[in-house]
């Protein structure tokens, strides 16, 4: 039976695009540290029609930033449609609980569960983590919401949320039994999709695939990063978690006239590869998200309805 127009509309591009077995397009866009939303929403219009959504971090490596709540709320009044993060790391329950039904109300249909970065990793070290829930308990929440749960009365009054709920995984994680049983209580508590940290290596991206994902039938949208220098690469294999970046891309960048272009040629290549193994691609590009147009481009990836 074919779904109802009522329930294509409850449902997000990106959830209609993954259940039709389509490759999903996602890319990563980080607020203002500022109370102007411009810079942010005229990058976001350069990605409009280059993907399905655009995903709006929370707080990430800890520091201050517009919430994802505002910026993900002004992405669809600019026709974009938005993954909002909400880290676990800033909030009890009952506030994250309140953005999650803010997020429905506010026509936010997809939203990224991750526990969050230490706080030591920002730039406020003195600051007190919540995390009063993790990534598997926000899941749960969600599940319930949608199911029409209220966590106090039972019922929710004022009817059931329609999230498309997603979480992070790590491909490149060598303790492969711990990935699996982390990613079953991930699927356990009701995540729709996975979307990876930064995959250098494909066999890691068939590997968690054929062995985590695939079983489960949890979609994967894979991890593409821009590396923009040798420097930059050096930085990221010794400050961001699980980040594990092979010699042969370090001696090509280490070796590039122009290692920016050398870096976009990686990620082009990534991203055409990672396609064909996973559900999708999530393109990062800190800093430079001006860029994802032109990766795109050159993997030869186009947007699919």
């Amino acid at each position: 039976m074919l779904p109802s127009r009522k329930q294509k509309q409850l449902k997000s591009k990106l959830q209609q695009t993954l259940e039709r077995k389509s490759k999903a397009i996602t890319a990563e866009l980080m607020p203002p540290r500022g109370g102007s939303p411009l810079r942010s929403l005229k990058i976001a219009q350069l990605l409009k029609d280059k993907v399905h959504a655009v995903n709006i971090t929370d707080g990430s490596r800890a520091v201050m930033r517009m919430c994802s709540l505002a910026m993900s709320k002004l992405l669809l009044e600019n026709g974009i449609e938005p993954v909002m993060q909400i880290s676990c790391r800033d909030r009890n329950k009952i506030a994250l609980q309140s953005d999650i039904l803010g997020a429905n109300a506010l026509g936010i249909k997809n939203i990224l569960c991750i526990t969050g970065d230490s706080v030591k990793a920002g730039d406020q070290q003195d600051t007190k983590a919540v995390h009063e829930f993790e990534s598997v308990r926000l899941l749960r929440q969600i599940q319930s919401f949608n199911n029409g749960i209220d966590p106090t009365f039972g019922e929710l009054p004022d009817k059931k949320t329609f999230i498309f709920s997603g979480a992070a995984a790590d491909p490149s994680c060598r303790n492969l039994r711990s990935l699996k049983n982390r990613i079953k209580k991930k699927k356990e508590a009701g995540v729709q999709f996975l979307q990876t940290q930064m995959v250098m290596k494909k066999e890691n991206l068939i590997e968690f695939c054929e062995e985590v994902s695939n079983p489960l039938e949890i979609p994967v949208i894979a991890g593409v990063f821009l590396l923009k220098s040798y420097k930059n690469a050096l930085f990221i294999n010794k400050y961001v978690p699980g980040a594990n970046i092979p010699e042969e891309i370090l001696n090509r960048l280490q070796n590039a006239k122009e290692p920016l272009k050398e870096g976009i040629e990686i990620a082009a290549e990534q991203a055409h590869e990672f396609i064909n193994i996973a559900n999708g691609i999530h393109l990062m590009a800190v800093k430079s998200e001006h860029l994802i147009p032109e990766i795109l481009e050159k993997a030869n990836i186009n947007l699919e309805y």
